[in-house]
């Protein structure tokens, strides 16, 4: 099972928070990736913002990233979008 849990916030408060949920079968880390931002960003009716280096470089240290202002091509109301990816437990 792959988990993506997802959250909109503003103001140091969370206004909307989802988990991304789907069966691993033969689709690749980064194919579940962007299908779970995707569904996110739909779910909350945002832009999907754009990957950059940074946002590597936090999945690789601790599992989530956030997304600001710098991220999307429109303006946005909030403050960041925030994903954590959730391994399994063993």
């Amino acid at each position: 099972m792959f988990r993506l849990s997802g959250k909109i916030v503003k103001k140091n408060n969370t206004i909307v928070s989802h988990t991304f949920e789907v069966n691993k079968d033969a689709h690749s880390f980064e194919a579940l990736m962007h299908r779970g931002i995707a569904d996110l960003c739909n779910r909350f009716d945002i832009g999907n913002p754009i990957w950059l280096s940074d946002n590597t470089l936090d999945m690789e240290r601790v599992n989530k990233t956030r997304f600001k202002a710098h991220h999307f091509i429109e303006e946005i109301e909030f403050d960041y979008f925030e994903i954590e990816y959730l391994p399994e437990n063993p």
